[in-house]
């Protein structure tokens, strides 16, 4: 009898290298996405030349959940909690892919290449001058009538220990809306187990070129849109703003924020004097500025600004290494049919997009914009979450 047990004993070694596999993949998978956090992907449309685009789905151990597609690089939803518990949308968007190809207001997308206003779209690089498209009035916006908000990036999760990450990819080609280089940019997105939208960029080009893109979420964190955000308490840690004239190009001069509708040096609801007979005011119809924050030193992460709705508890923090924050209080939103049969109007959310300082090619005294060949262009911004 003893003779007939070897085959046995090899059949049962195999089901159990076969079981040590499984369960190393699983584990190897672990890692990757976490107990409970993971990456979901599904197909959100095409485009008219049959281009797929995809809704990326990322959650973190906590609960919260943000929704990316690779059109744009945008976020077109983002759960969080509010202080019953209770998870909710916080930010604008659409339903479909062919309202994000008609979109001109930037819902959820990163921006770029240069990210908010350039006078004229005209600039000078080392003695050559530079024509970009016009898409504001007489000025730039934006990177263009396309720019990155409606370019077709490639997308792949990634290992992050911090949560769920998923990075995106494009090359902009030299001459893009009038830019000099090819420029070759990443953007990853990474939900923490922390409840942070955590973005972080890099570029690289091949010729000197200038490169400032940033992201351009409008969020409402009472997650009602029928709600306007002028009770939501604001703060931004800055002592001065870059004033604009009534194209909303800086003047080149920086102004103290003291006595000034522009103070939110502490917390202050947004519609406390959001109405003020001030110039600046009526030029933005609103806010619509740059902050120059303080403790800027290059490549060091700090905390800029605050968001707080107490009918929902959310708090919002925001945080990154970029000399600058855009406060626009969506004073061009004018009934915008969104998702879910939300009609987004007259300021019914807020964007604060971290960003060096409109028109900064033109203005000597502004930080410098300009990236060269052999250069990393790298910033990180942060949205983190809480309730209180």
């Amino acid at each position: 009898m003893n003779k007939l047990n070897p085959a046995p004993k090899k059949q049962n070694l195999f089901y159990i290298i076969c079981l040590l596999s499984l369960l190393l993949l699983i584990f190897n998978s672990c890692s990757i996405n976490g107990k409970d956090q993971m990456i979901e992907k599904t197909l959100f449309g095409k485009l008219n030349d049959g281009r797929e685009v995809y809704l990326y789905t990322l959650k973190n151990n906590s609960g919260a959940q943000v929704q990316i597609i690779n059109y744009g690089a945008r976020v077109v939803s983002l759960t969080m909690p509010d202080k019953n518990g209770n998870y909710a949308d916080i930010v604008t968007g659409y339903d479909s892919l062919k309202a994000y190809v008609n979109d001109n207001s930037y819902f959820g997308a990163i921006v770029g290449r240069y990210g908010n206003r350039i006078d004229k779209g005209k600039f000078t690089l080392d003695g050559n001058e530079y024509q970009l498209t016009i898409n504001d009035g007489r000025n730039s916006l934006h990177g263009g009538r396309i720019g990155f908000f409606k370019a077709y990036w490639s997308a792949e999760p990634v290992e992050s220990k911090e949560g769920p990450s998923l990075k995106l990819s494009l090359v902009s080609p030299d001459g893009d809306e009038g830019y000099p280089g090819t420029v070759k940019a990443t953007v990853t997105y990474t939900l923490t187990n922390n409840d942070e939208l955590k973005i972080d960029y890099t570029g690289t080009t091949d010729k000197p070129t200038i490169f400032n893109p940033t992201h351009h979420s409008y969020f409402n964190l009472s997650a009602n849109f029928n709600n306007t955000i002028l009770n939501e308490e604001l703060s931004i840690d800055a002592d001065s703003t870059t004033p604009v004239n009534n194209e909303l190009i800086p003047t080149g001069k920086i102004a103290p924020v003291e006595n000034t509708p522009m103070d939110f040096r502490k917390p202050t609801p947004i519609g406390l004097h959001i109405n003020d007979d001030n110039q600046q005011i009526k030029f933005g119809r609103g806010y619509d500025h740059n902050w120059v924050l303080n403790n800027y030193k290059k490549g060091i992460v700090r905390k800029v600004a605050t968001l707080y709705d107490s009918a929902s508890g959310r708090f919002m923090e925001v945080l990154t290494d970029q000399p600058g924050l855009q406060f626009y209080s969506g004073n061009f939103l004018n009934g915008v049919d969104g998702k879910n049969g939300a009609v987004y109007k007259y300021r019914t959310a807020l964007c604060l997009e971290a960003q060096h300082y409109p028109d900064s090619p033109n203005e000597k005294n502004f930080p410098s914009v300009v990236l060269r060949p052999g250069e990393v262009y790298k910033q990180t911004t942060i949205y983190k979450f809480s309730v209180k």
